[in-house]
């Protein structure tokens, strides 16, 4: 597959990333912002294999640098921007950054990371925009390197992300670097997007998420195919439409919340937008109500893809919209792997088709949590498959259909929230005895964060208190971990061991909702 460089050589002035709001990017600027880039992270003394942190909003400076790092042979960690100064400084301490790059934009975060640093943590420290105190300017110093394209022999960069889990903060997801010809992973990389996405030149790419997520990584892979990518700021329904029909995208990635807020608005600005450009429209992160992809059927046609996996990379399920109309709800087939339905109490025994048990994949790409080796062997079993933790079924066709994701994650709008991290921050209240968070159904985000709280004797229960729970942990935590809503119970149900009953938890608000329902 062709390059960057390769591509600026042969269409300079084309658009390789055009942000929705107006600055854009060619080839050629691109290749040549990402050899000052390289050359930046060179002189800063950074060895092959070194971290360099992105604190970023969407922004055109982004692609730069991940270029820039890939060449330089250093791993660069995207990092939430929605994450409280506490949980970046983890992510950096974790991932061993030694440069952080943030804007003034995010400056409250970016200022509170720094007062949480020791001496000698994340040596460089750059911000670009406005000033920002104790970081240096970003735009001089890559003005002033270099745009030679004449670099040291080593191995490509690539990103370190970290995925989620349900205990605990994120773990990282570290792959081994390899020679700049041969990605270890690419041929597998490259076969999955053929599948899924069939990129071309042609392709316009719209990309509507955050940067920080592990989607991003697609602008990657339509810059290699020679395409457009065209970057949205920030999601906004009508927006997303605007940009689509202006660019004549043809191909997204995109989360159930977004299509949600696009079949919301109403129908005549709908009808307003012409997107007979779309060729495909892939979604994923999170479960999509049938209603709902059927709705964007309905309104797009059968370009509705959609896959099943994770940064973990042990296994990719797909499926068209024609195979979703005749097996709806499902995830589709394998086309990395081979799928395997196991006990959930002997995870070397599979089970028939049809009978719900955990989700395994033998053949996938093999990965290590960084720094975790407990973490790894438990997402394999005896007979070396991989898993994401799921639970789900293959109809008589090979279909796979999911039946809970990541049992104790609760997945709000695309994002993944760890119930055991806003469980620590309840328990930190001093009128909180025990807690559990689990996720319940939501209109428009799929799910929302629950907190089901049993407090100390003494304490009353009160809709006063449940606000103030509310804001205690939007103080420690972003808004979208803390709970929307507070319940008190007498006691958080636990096992004999102490083991907290998340599901009887989610069993007894899914019959109080199937109740409402039919009432």
């Amino acid at each position: 597959m062709p390059r960057l460089h390769q591509w600026a050589a042969t269409q300079p002035n084309k658009l390789a990333i055009q942000m929705a709001d107006g600055p854009a990017l060619s080839y050629e600027e691109l290749d040549a912002r990402a050899n000052r880039v390289a050359n930046w992270l060179l002189s800063l003394g950074l060895p092959e294999g070194a971290s360099v942190a992105l604190l970023l909003e969407n922004r055109l400076e982004t692609f730069e640098l991940w270029w820039g790092a890939r060449r330089a042979g250093v791993y660069y960690v995207p990092v939430s921007t929605h994450l409280k100064p506490a949980e970046v400084a983890y992510l950096l301490r974790d991932s061993g950054a030694s440069v952080l790059v943030t804007s003034d934009c995010l400056a409250e975060v970016a200022q509170g990371v720094l007062a949480l640093l020791e001496d000698g943590e994340v040596r460089h420290r750059y911000a670009m925009g406005g000033e920002l105190a104790g970081f240096a300017r970003y735009e001089p110093a890559i003005a002033a390197a270099s745009a030679s394209a004449d670099l040291p022999p080593r191995s490509q960069g690539r990103e370190f992300m970290y995925s989620s889990g349900t205990t605990g903060f994120p773990k990282g997801i570290k792959r081994a670097l390899a020679p700049y010809a041969r990605r270890m992973d690419l041929p597998e990389l490259e076969r999955q997007l053929r599948t899924m996405f069939q990129l071309d030149a042609e392709t316009v790419y719209i990309s509507p998420s955050p940067l920080y997520h592990a989607t991003g990584r697609f602008v990657i892979r339509v810059i290699e195919t020679g395409g457009t990518a065209v970057i949205l700021p920030k999601f906004d329904a009508e927006g997303a439409l605007a940009a689509m029909a202006r660019y004549r995208v043809t191909h997204g990635h995109w989360v159930p919340t977004m299509f949600i807020r696009m079949l919301a608005l109403d129908p005549q600005v709908r009808a307003s937008y012409d997107l007979s450009c779309v060729r495909v429209a892939l979604h994923a992160t999170a479960p999509c109500p049938p209603k709902v992809k059927q709705a964007m059927i309905d309104w797009w046609g059968p370009v509705i893809n959609e896959y099943y996996g994770g940064s973990e990379n042990v296994g990719v399920t797909y499926i068209n919209g024609p195979d979703w109309l005749r097996h709806p709800g499902s995830v589709g087939v394998p086309i990395t792997g081979e799928v395997h339905i196991t006990s959930e109490d002997d995870p070397e025994r599979e089970l028939p088709p049809g009978e719900i048990g955990l989700i395994y994949f033998s053949g996938g790409v093999g990965f290590e949590y960084h720094r975790d080796a407990t973490k790894t062997r438990g997402a394999f079993n005896g007979r070396g498959w991989g898993t994401y933790g799921d639970l789900g079924h293959v109809d008589g066709d090979g279909f796979l259909f999911i039946s809970d994701r990541r049992t104790d994650l609760v997945i709000s709008g695309g994002v993944n929230i760890y119930p055991q991290e806003v469980e620590n921050a309840l328990l930190d209240h001093e009128a909180v005895a025990d807690a559990a968070v689990i996720g319940v159904p939501h209109a428009e985000f799929g799910q929302e964060v629950k907190a089901v709280v049993q407090l100390k004797p003494h304490c009353a229960a009160s809709p006063q208190l449940a606000g103030e729970l509310v804001e205690w942990c939007r103080g420690r935590l972003s808004r979208i971990k803390s709970p929307r809503t507070v319940d008190f119970v007498a006691e958080v149900p636990r096992s004999d061991n102490g083991k907290l009953l998340r599901r009887v938890l989610r069993d007894r608000y899914a019959q109080q909702a199937a109740v409402a329902t039919a009432a």
